[in-house]
């Protein structure tokens, strides 16, 4: 027999339960109660429901000390906060949010619990990141009142909440927790019944693709983490964030999607099991992929895999004067930095006019540095007067280090690391800043492929802290040496990476590009639904698609062949969604349309 949906408006959702007091059904609580609703807290442990009051007490208590609430404010909260130890305490409420452990057989004896205690109007919440709603709801003896709430951690600060209906859910069921939700200060994404939804969907696959990183002994987790938060702008790496959640809950909704997508870049990586088999699930075990001061606590400690101080870069490769080669933003924003330094730079391109207008670009670029007050303008001279504008590579002469900062195209590449061969003294050293082409392929132009290393900087250079070092196989130890002291000196943050497409930041970002991309494709999100949860939900500086309109769209292409042909994995092919619409010229911001459309300039 078919369950009737309703479609009478709903009771405002004045009095909530949450059934699990664990940090998120805590932080839950709390911000129901700031908001004015009678919370019933309930756990089957009374040690749980002590510290969730314990907990309540003392956020809200710093509220008050930081002027964000106010004393009576947080005594009226406090008094609306009952709790019990037993599921029948839920039986005046209007809504109920569970949030148990990620597990059906868990989760469905709390919902047949429920429906022999609560009214028949009452909504019914999974805050499940991983598991199927549809399924839950249709253990339930009222399937249309059954959808997902899913919070972000800590609940109090992240802003969104992402709606999930099942195809049984009643249309009032959803408006009723949408409109809770804005109630409650949050920014409600509405999101269909599939494992990860919109946000964690995303995050997962990414945080699973650096825990393979880092198994396969490709980055030390420090370098895996420096880069994501450096490169990308991302407020932690990937390995701490997997710490943070825990990586059995990580590896639980990893399986989750890859049980509905069989996307081998769903399929937890191998680690992820063996540290949640040894109990090391991360911060609350004190030890995951880092090791900490105490379970739950967030202070990290050094472990054995803590790496050793930098050791001082071998003798007879002292760098004190730098080539950059080419003309555009990014060798322009190199040679700025190396010349803000104290370094002697040779900015050369292929005609005199083109290295003086890449010099006056800089000028230009330090001039906005005084007006902001953060250089004199006496540095600015000094700065300028530190770089030689060239119309030959005949210029690299003397230079301790030649880099290459030109198209990203092999044989272009391949001809300049030729002519630095010819043109720079013995002992110097030749970079490459590729972010995508193999490294190898320009030391094999050269008669001398151990000097040749990538130093992969990032747009803006003069902004941007990151820089990959990128050795080869053939590159030398005090090559490797040279480089890393050096940008350590032109107060950069260096990572080590192998000559693999992508390195470490476009080899994890693009992939979580191009997800994003299918998802719309398939029509399960809007694109501003999917940016809002990234940046809600993740904390994200950008959402993917304003990122891909930003990088364009050609760009993210032809990375994303890259890494497709390199690693043949069909989860990497790239969106189809994509080639159509680099195939209809629209590239991002630089054409004004992409994903969006831009007022042209």
């Amino acid at each position: 027999m078919d369950t009737p949906v309703s479609t009478t408006p709903l009771s405002p959702l004045a009095t909530v339960a949450v059934v699990g007091l664990g940090t998120m059904g805590t932080g839950i609580a709390e911000v129901l109660l700031r908001a004015g609703r009678t919370v019933i807290g309930i756990d089957l442990h009374a040690d749980a429901v002590h510290r969730a009051v314990a907990a309540v007490e003392a956020s809200t208590a710093r509220a008050v000390r930081k002027e964000r609430l106010s004393e009576i404010d947080r005594a009226q909260a406090l008094a609306r906060f009952r709790t019990a130890v037993d599921l029948s305490a839920a039986a005046d409420a209007d809504l109920v949010i569970e949030v148990v452990p990620e597990s059906y057989e868990v989760k469905h004896q709390v919902f047949r619990a429920l429906d022999g205690i609560v009214r028949p109007d009452t909504i019914l919440a999974t805050g499940t990141n991983a598991l199927s709603v549809t399924r839950l709801a249709a253990d339930s003896a009222r399937p249309e009142r059954v959808l997902g709430m899913h919070f972000f951690n800590p609940a109090p600060a992240m802003k969104l909440v992402e709606v999930v209906s099942s195809v049984l859910t009643a249309p009032t069921a959803v408006a009723a927790v949408t409109d809770l939700a804005h109630d409650l200060g949050k920014e409600p994404v509405a999101v269909g019944d599939r494992p990860g939804f919109v946000a964690d969907g995303l995050l997962f696959g990414y945080l699973n693709q650096a825990a393979a990183m880092y198994e396969a002994k490709y980055a030390s987790r420090e370098d895996i983490d420096a880069a994501m938060r450096l490169g990308c702008g991302l407020p932690m790496g990937p390995l701490a964030l997997l710490d943070l959640i825990g990586i059995d809950t990580a590896r639980t909704v990893l399986e989750a999607m890859y049980a509905e997508s069989h996307d081998r870049l769903h399929a937890p990586a191998p680690v992820l099991k063996q540290l949640g088999a040894a109990g090391l699930t991360g911060r609350k075990a004190g030890r995951g992929f880092y090791t900490y001061e105490a379970p739950g606590s967030a202070t990290v400690v050094e472990d054995a895999l803590t790496p050793p101080a930098a050791a001082p870069p071998a003798d007879g490769r002292e760098i004190r004067s730098v080539g950059v080669a080419g003309s555009g933003t990014m060798a322009s924003g190199i040679a700025e930095v190396f010349a803000k330094a104290g370094y002697q730079v040779v900015l050369a391109a292929r005609s005199g006019e083109k290295a003086e207008a890449a010099k006056a670009r800089i000028g230009t670029s330090l001039a906005r540095s005084v007006a902001k007050g953060r250089m004199t303008a006496e540095a600015r001279e000094d700065t300028l007067g530190r770089i030689a504008a060239a119309g030959s590579l005949d210029a690299f002469a003397d230079v301790d280090l030649a880099l290459e900062a030109v198209a990203e195209d092999l044989e272009v590449k391949q001809q300049l690391f030729a002519a630095f061969d010819k043109v720079c003294k013995p002992g110097a050293i030749l970079a490459t800043t590729t972010s995508s082409l193999p490294v190898v392929a320009c030391a094999r132009a050269t008669s001398r492929p151990q000097d040749v290393i990538g130093m992969h900087f990032f747009n803006p250079a003069p902004a941007m802290k990151l820089v990959e070092i990128v050795r080869t196989v053939l590159t030398a130890d005090d090559v490797h040496a040279a480089v890393r002291d050096l940008t350590v000196r032109i107060r950069k943050h260096p990572v080590d990476c192998g000559d693999r497409a992508g390195f470490i930041v476009n080899a994890l970002l693009f992939p979580y590009l191009n997800n994003a991309i299918k998802m719309v494709q398939e029509h399960y999100a809007s694109l501003d639904d999917i940016d809002a949860a990234m940046k809600l939900g993740g904390g994200y500086p950008m959402g993917p698609f304003e990122l891909l309109d930003v990088v364009g769209l050609d760009v993210s292409l032809a990375i994303e062949q890259v890494l497709h042909r390199e690693f043949r994995d069909p989860g990497l092919a790239p969106a189809p969604l994509l080639e159509h619409l680099v195939a209809a010229g629209c590239l991002g911001r630089k054409t004004g349309r992409g994903f969006r459309e831009y007022a042209r300039r």
